[in-house]
């Protein structure tokens, strides 16, 4: 065990000393305990230099305590689980943990980079626009490149994600964001008055700033007041406090976002659990009490290790038992910075100077002084030098005019404070202006929501207590409780007293955003060129844009701008706030919907006998469907597959066609229905008997196709492409309901009530004949071409047996109740070992089809028209029907339009691709001579040879036409010919047996 930690206190603080952690940052072991964040953890090993900043690579230490840090940003973990942009602030420490400083090479001490500080003269505001201008080639090739080589921070993990995250769903009465003394009171009116009560807290400890500052709360001192409030929480019923949990966002309908880091604070999360979870809560109302952001002020060297905000600072040393510094010196403008100077004398550390820039200091705080021997000096610091070590030496402008210096290794900075006014600005509402504090206070939150305590302006104890306490009871009232809130706790209102300062003269850079390198002349400048708007200011220097939002930075930005300008702060404005408060990963977003799990799967009812057979699948929409059964020694798909249509073409195959929508069609206007949704007429279809049919949409565009049986007089059952089951089953319901009301007609969906498998081969009848009762008649009397009945398998069993063939050959559908289509996969292959029978996929339909010459898919693509597909005869002259009228417009009965054709090479060997245009033999490829497409292509182990279907320019009146294939995707050109589409069996002798 490391025990070496130089800047730890021997006594104090919350850590548990009790339980020591090694954890290492940059390769170095050190050590920390129980209660750290690695922030605190690394201050008290003494270590101040942790970072380099974005543009000029400058040293940067320690900035704040919170999730507000600009500055130490590093990588956590490492492989799968490496994390950039992590805030050493917020990251709890564990033991292992493992960290690495970013955006510098070859080390963060020696930082090759940080030449770039030499060419600062030209990176200034706006030196993107103004420098990728000219010359213009030069964007693509040096410019761009450059940029992308350069843009970011830190390094991704280059692997997939190990962890798992969740999403979850809340519903309360009072929601509320903070736990300090203002989210606690609130807590307490809310649950007494029988509120549901959700209280989230970004912290792992509950107490906000109590837990640094103290104080005493009922006569009690804070922690024990925080203690017992937490005790009485947690016995009311309906009082929810979630730690680790950020509130992020405001949405409508008071609907807001939180993430929780449920298990950021292990090496990696217990088996079975989540590392995050991405809570959308619904809140009748709720609370903002997150408190108020100390702001910097703005002089030469502010960005140096060593100088760090005074709350933090005391944070540091009170909370953490860590000292950032050992002589300290506090430079501020109001009442609170003293509270550093008396923690650090607490913990017997020395004060060097305070800066006070106000004209009067305290009498009580003047005899401190002279207490503890220290001296307090009425000006400005102007500068700081250090270097990558921390702080040395601190410049002090004095009010008469005259300069000082002090040594210290540490400066503390408090400019004043800014209510967090983030989550109460969504929506596009704007905050106002506050001269007493020189802040900005919330207005118009969004709807049910309010502010209270320290994030609404109140930065005394005793004010957060009592905003907070109203709060509460008043959005318990509002939101239906009436039950008595008790007594509101008391504190005493400390002094607060400010004289705003945001800036300082002096000579060298002084930084406004410590993360994105924007400099107080960055900000003159934009004022020279124009960019006065808020909004304007923002973009052209790149203020707030980092991944900290400007927490630390906008308000000065602003109240420089103002100044530049002329104008008040009020004036100049705000830029508008948005979502996500603090950053939130991609990850906490999806939840568990990425990669096999990124939307819903649908099993077949043969899948698992499917992956028994070693089948591999491919998506199907939502399905898994089988694609091909590979064999030992097959060296590839292909090859799987040409043995497959083979096994179908000469003996018997059979296919789950399952996912084929299917729809039941009842009542005694069921035909008449039908034959208004189709074009074609299924009212005189005899019962007994299938047909093939075609819909439009209403704009006279094919929508689908598919076949319709008639069981009964009065019963249809429709079957639909897998793609389009469920809008085919919408587009059926707005009819019946919205356009044929009239009608006598029910329709159910029966897509997942039936397994459905195809039996194809010269065979198939015969395997039939080995699973269905010996009473069926299966011949071709008995179940003729297009012939659709229901017959009893052996064993009992009713199913469904249509005479259907989309492979070409003599083929069946037989469908059988869904809980049995495993056992019917299973049977098949056994009664059909006699006759090789084979199962094939998705794969070798597809083959079969092509050669057979059937539309699907890629021809029924939203584009095309019955004519276009061959189909222009089925459309009837006798009836109405949906798409009639549109699809008779001029330009979609024009002679020149894409018509379906056969394809194919005319070199034999040549492999055609889809997607490859048509061109006429002997023009230049380009739009002019675009004359059509090639839409599906396979390898027909019938034909011996790659075939295709195309959509070509009056592609039937071309058979036997040469032309020319350009495939620029893939930089291929060859010669095909256009054919009858019909490439296997034309005149149907095969399939009608």
């Amino acid at each position: 065990m490391i025990t070496s930690q130089s800047h730890r206190l021997a006594s104090g603080g919350l850590i548990d000393r009790s339980a020591p952690l090694n954890f290492r940052f940059d390769g170095k072991t050190f050590a920390g305990f129980q209660g750290d964040t690695l922030a605190s953890a690394l201050i008290a090993n003494g270590v101040k230099l942790v970072g380099r900043s974005f543009k000029y690579h400058r040293p940067r230490g320690f900035l704040t305590a919170g999730s507000e840090e600009p500055n130490a940003l590093v990588e956590l973990r490492t492989g799968a689980r490496r994390e950039p942009n992590t805030k050493a602030t917020t990251a709890e420490l564990y033991d292992g943990l493992e960290a690495a400083s970013q955006n510098r090479w070859p080390s963060l001490r020696h930082d090759l980079m940080a030449v770039n500080q030499l060419f600062s003269p030209i990176f200034v505001a706006g030196f993107y626009y103004k420098t990728f201008m000219w010359p213009a080639k030069f964007w693509e090739a040096v410019y761009e490149p450059a940029i992308r080589r350069a843009a970011g921070l830190g390094r991704a993990a280059g692997a997939a994600d190990p962890d798992h995250y969740d999403k979850a769903w809340a519903h309360c009465d009072v929601l509320i964001a903070g736990s300090g003394p203002a989210g606690l009171a609130a807590a307490l009116a809310a649950g007494r008055s029988g509120a549901r009560v959700i209280l989230c807290e970004e912290d792992f400890a509950l107490g906000g700033r109590l837990l640094a500052d103290g104080g005493m709360i009922d006569g009690m001192p804070a922690a024990e007041w925080i203690s017992r409030t937490l005790a009485e929480l947690a016995s009311l019923p309906d009082v929810r406090i979630m730690t680790r949990t950020t509130l992020f966002g405001v949405y409508d309908g008071g609907t807001y976002g939180a993430i929780e880091r449920v298990n950021d604070h292990l090496p990696s999360p217990p088996e079975h659990q989540v590392r995050q979870r991405l809570w959308r809560i619904v809140a009748k109302r709720s609370i903002v009490a997150a408190g108020a952001i100390e702001r910097p002020i703005v002089f030469a060297g502010n960005d140096t290790p060593g100088v760090m905000m005074a709350s933090a600072m005391r944070t540091y040393i009170a909370r953490y038992a860590a000292t950032p510094a050992k002589r300290i010196a506090l430079f501020t403008n109001n009442e609170d910075g003293w509270r550093t100077v008396e923690a650090a004398l607490g913990a017997g550390l020395q004060i060097a100077a305070v800066v006070d820039a106000r004209p009067d200091v305290s009498a009580a705080h003047r005899a401190l002084a002279a207490k503890t021997g220290f001296a307090v000096l009425n000006g400005f610091v102007s500068g700081v030098d250090g270097g990558e070590d921390g702080v040395r030496k601190i410049s002090i402008s004095l009010a008469g005019g005259a300069r000082a210096e002090v040594e210290a290794d540490g400066l503390a900075v408090s400019g004043g404070w800014n209510p967090a006014v983030g989550l109460t600005s969504y929506h596009r509402g704007r905050p106002k202006w506050q001269d007493d504090i020189s802040a900005f206070v919330p207005d118009g939150a969004p709807p049910g929501m309010m502010a209270a305590g320290a994030a609404n302006g109140g930065f005394g104890l005793g004010a957060c207590l009592r905003q907070g306490f109203a709060a509460g009871a008043a959005a318990a009232q509002s939101a239906g409780h009436s039950g008595s809130a008790g007594t509101p706790p008391v504190a005493d209102d400390e002094d607060f007293s400010l004289t705003p300062l945001w800036q300082v003269a002096g000579k060298g850079k002084a930084f406004v955003d410590y993360q994105h390198d924007v400099t107080a002349a960055d900000i003159e400048l934009a004022q020279r060129e124009g960019f006065e708007s808020v909004e304007h200011l923002k973009r052209y220097t790149t203020l707030g844009m980092a991944t900290d939002q400007g927490k630390t930075s906008n308000v000065a930005g602003l109240a420089i701008m103002a100044a530049l300008s002329g104008k008040s702060i009020p004036e100049t404005g705000t830029t508008i706030y948005r979502p996500p408060y603090v950053p939130v990963a991609i990850g906490a977003f999806a939840g568990h919907h990425r990669d096999e799990n990124f939307h819903a799967t649908r099993l077949t009812p043969s899948h698992h006998w499917a992956a028994e057979q070693g089948a591999v699948f491919v998506d199907t929409g939502l399905w898994k469907r089988a694609q091909w059964y590979p064999h030992a020694g097959e060296k590839d798909w292909l090859e799987t597959v040409i043995r497959e249509v083979k096994a179908v073409r000469g003996g018997v195959g059979f296919c789950d066609v399952s996912t084929l929508g299917k729809i039941d069609v009842h009542g005694p206007d069921a035909g008449a229905f039908l034959d208004r949704v189709y074009i074609n007429t299924f009212s005189n279809l005899a019962v007994g008997k299938a047909r093939y049919g075609l819909m439009l949409r209403e704009d006279g565009m094919v929508y689908d196709d598919g076949t319709t049986s008639r069981l009964a007089e009065d019963h249809y059952f429709l079957t639909t492409t897998t793609a389009k089951a469920g809008p085919v089953m919408q587009h059926l319901e707005f009819c019946r309901q919205v356009l044929f009301p009239e009608l006598d007609v029910q329709l159910t969906s029966v897509s997942d009530q039936w397994a459905q498998f195809s039996v194809a081969g010269p065979n198939a009848r015969e395997l039939l004949k080995q699973i269905a009762d010996e009473s069926e008649d299966l011949s071709n009397e008995g179940v003729p071409f297009m012939g659709a009945r229901q017959v009893t398998l052996r064993g009992g069993i009713r199913a469904r047996l249509f005479r259907i063939s989309f492979s070409g050959e003599m083929a069946f559908e037989i469908s059988v109740p869904a809980r049995y289509g495993d056992a019917l996969a299973r049977n098949l292959m056994l009664a059909g070992k006699q006759f090789g029978a084979t199962p094939y996929g998705t794969e070798a339909l597809g083959v079969m089809r092509i050669e057979k010459g059937h539309v699907a898919g890629p021809e029924l693509n939203g584009t095309t028209t019955a004519a276009d597909l061959g189909l222009g005869k089925m459309m009837s002259t006798k009836k109405d029907f949906v798409g009639r009228v549109m699809a008779g417009r001029e330009a979609l009965v024009a002679a020149d339009r894409q018509v379906v054709v056969g394809i194919k090479p005319t070199d034999r060997a040549r492999r055609l691709r889809s997607g490859a245009h048509v061109i006429p033999k002997g023009e230049t490829p380009g739009p002019a001579n675009d004359q059509g497409y090639v839409t599906s292509v396979c390898f027909s182990p019938t034909l011996d040879q790659w075939i295709g279907l195309a959509l070509v320019e009056r592609g039937r009146e071309r058979i036997g036409e040469i032309v020319h294939a350009h495939d620029p995707l893939r930089g291929e050109d060859y010669d095909v010919e256009l054919c009858n589409p019909v490439f296997y069996d034309p005149d149907g002798g095969r399939q009608r047996g």
